[in-house]
């Protein structure tokens, strides 16, 4: 749980570089690519990042001033990573205008569980991280680049 917000904001932008990373290693070509036939994609699972946010944000009462459409994947992974951009940029700016760390502390329904906004937004961290590494296995059985996000990949340590 976040009890100061820049601590979230600091997190946030860190973890989105390394979103953002994955989703440059995807190409057009491969962008379909899952474990199984009928299971998420690298298409699909960033595609769910970029929507995510605002679904986080509308929990702790907050709303994203960037058009997302989670039904309505855009046709190539170059305009996903535009919209992702401005999601997660938007998360900063919301975040900075609309709370404190003192808000941190407040409590919003969530599923009909009271939880404090730092526990969302740290909830909101973890998912995105979730998801990104069910995507550099994706990369990797695609025989995509695996960019080292959190430590470095077999390639990097090669080098």
């Amino acid at each position: 749980m976040y009890r100061n917000l820049n601590d979230f904001i600091q997190e946030w932008e860190k973890n989105c570089t390394g979103t953002l990373a994955i989703f440059e290693s995807i190409t057009d070509e491969k962008k379909h690519a899952a474990i199984v036939e009928g299971h998420s994609s690298l298409e699909s699972l960033s595609w769910h990042l970029t929507t995510a946010p605002a679904y986080f944000m509308g929990q702790v009462g907050l709303a994203l001033d960037v058009e997302l459409n989670p039904k309505n994947t855009p046709p190539t992974i170059g305009e996903i990573i535009s919209t992702y951009k401005a999601a997660s940029e938007n998360v900063v700016k919301a975040a900075k205008e609309n709370l404190s760390d003192e808000k941190l502390l407040t409590e919003v329904n969530s599923h009909g569980h009271l939880t404090p906004i730092g526990a969302m937004l740290r909830l909101m961290v973890d998912h995105q991280t979730h998801h990104r590494a069910q995507m550099q296995v994706l990369l990797r059985q695609a025989g995509l680049p695996v960019p080292g996000v959190m430590g470095p990949t077999k390639e990097d340590l090669a080098r």
